[in-house]
């Protein structure tokens, strides 16, 4: 009987696979330019809309490296350490694990991603005319690289959770706007996807060595693409905010602004309080 022993890179491969499927679902959309506001009243109705940029970070990364070709990595003397040519064997190697680690990135983002297939050029349009069909989508357009742009706007009671974005068939849809109602009457307003990506400020390369970037590290956090503006104004009473001024006044309402950038501190949160 044989036993085939694993190379270190192979091992460093299969940790990478493993670690993206946790990763990757921490962002597998981003908000791009946009503008977002959410009017919300004392009798628990709301009307909250989105404009703007909506990226899915799969697709934004797949395109992007669909345009690279395959490029040799230096070889090593073994004795010496220092670079030297690779022979042709050696490349042809590189390029059987380089075609093997695409395949199995292509897999894993399938199934994360509900069958889709990022790599296909077709996926994004798929996505837009089937978002385009849900209520609240007013416009959804596939501007390639991984880009929407999206007019979306609904109104509702709050009797139950809210979440933008809500995707058909991708169980790993990260929120950007969260309404959570509380028993007493008040309620949570989180917009995670609005600040620093959690987590962001260590990401896995930086304790797995050899691990290659991903769609989580901190070059693809929310806030790299994010540039625009939130803003809340409620006739409740405002029980808490981490806005840097807090709020204004709007006719007969308060009003929270945050301006979302690469810049922003903290994930813009408010507790409200509406009548019982």
């Amino acid at each position: 009987m044989s036993i085939s022993i694993l190379s270190p890179r192979r091992i460093l491969a299969g940790l990478a696979v493993a670690a993206t499927a946790l990763l990757v679902s921490a962002c597998v959309f981003a908000p791009g330019r946009f503008t977002a506001r959410l009017d919300i009243q004392r009798d628990h109705t709301f009307t909250f809309r989105y404009t703007g940029e909506l990226i899915m970070i799969p697709l934004k990364d797949e395109e992007e490296k669909a345009s690279k070709p395959f490029e040799p990595k230096a070889c090593e003397d073994e004795d010496t350490l220092e670079e030297r040519a690779c022979t042709d064997a050696e490349i042809e190697e590189q390029l059987e694990e380089w075609r093997e680690d695409k395949a199995q990135n292509a897999q894993l983002a399938r199934s994360l991603l509900g069958g889709m297939d990022p790599g296909d050029p077709a996926a994004g349009r798929e996505l837009a005319r089937k978002l385009s069909r849900r209520l609240g989508w007013n416009k959804v357009e596939y501007l390639g690289k991984g880009v929407f742009d999206v007019d979306y706007a609904i109104t509702g009671h709050l009797d139950q959770d809210f979440v933008f974005p809500a995707f058909e068939d991708y169980p790993m849809a990260n929120a950007f706007i969260q309404i959570l109602p509380r028993k007493d009457g008040s309620v949570r307003i989180n917009a995670p996807a609005f600040g620093p990506q959690q987590g962001s400020g260590m990401p896995a390369a930086a304790f797995m060595p050899g691990l290659p970037a991903s769609s989580s590290d901190n070059s693809n956090a929310p806030n790299e693409f994010a540039e625009g503006t939130f803003s809340i104004h409620t006739n409740g009473e405002i029980l808490a905010n981490n806005t840097d001024e807090g709020p204004t006044s709007d006719a007969q309402r308060q009003v929270l602004n945050w301006i979302v950038n690469s810049r922003t501190p903290a994930a813009p949160t408010a507790l409200i309080q509406l009548a019982q």
